[in-house]
């Protein structure tokens, strides 16, 4: 196992297995053939705009943030941490270059999942197939969600609604990148969040 990996590719096949569909031992070795162990220090892009996303990638440990740039200014979409997936769908599907670039805000170690390997052993798998779709509807509905708290909600029920979603990434990202996420600014994340502290404490 590299060194700094919390699990062995055999786990995070079994990992893959237990939350998107059951496997027998053979297709887990097949899964865990064409799982890629990358290790990426804080602050490194995993991903560059205008390279081709050509991965699935599972989060074993660590926590990264998918952004685009709108008028010279970061957009966060998506903020990924531990036992989750990330992909820039457009990008892979169509192989063409992405738009998206995806960095390590904490030293993050990812299995990476590569496109074509996991078509072609698919073929011979109907569990295999049926983990890559489940994989890419939830990625569909990731998407959906933030775009639907962004249409309805309010600032203060974005933040909460975040707080049970991504316990996590609430805690670990900074804060400039929550609020860049919730389409807020840092100013109203910060009120947001002092309204929320003093509810709860009283």
């Amino acid at each position: 196992m590299k060194r700094g990996f919390v699990k062995t590719p055999r786990d995070i096949a079994r990992e893959l297995a237990r939350r998107y569909s059951t496997m027998t031992h053979e297709e887990l070795d097949m899964l865990e053939e064409i799982l890629v162990p990358l290790k990426y220090n804080k602050g490194e892009m995993i991903l560059r705009e205008g390279e081709v996303c050509r991965s699935i990638y599972f989060i074993d440990k660590g926590l990264i943030r998918q952004f685009y740039y709108k008028n010279g200014k970061e957009v966060t979409e998506h903020l990924g941490d531990d036992h989750t997936i990330f992909m820039c769908i457009e990008s892979l599907f169509r192989e063409e270059p992405t738009h998206l670039q995806v960095e390590s805000l904490e030293q993050t170690f990812v299995y990476a999942m590569p496109k074509d390997k996991l078509e072609v052993v698919a073929l011979h798998s109907v569990n295999i197939q049926m983990m890559y779709r489940k994989i890419l509807e939830e990625s569909l509905i990731i998407s959906q969600k933030h775009a639907d708290l962004m249409r309805f909600e309010t600032a203060q029920d974005r933040y909460m609604k975040m707080c049970k979603l991504y316990p996590q990434v609430i805690l670990r990202a900074p804060l400039v990148y929550i609020a860049n996420y919730l389409q807020m600014t840092p100013e109203t994340l910060s009120r947001v969040r002092s309204a929320a502290y003093h509810s709860e404490t009283t």
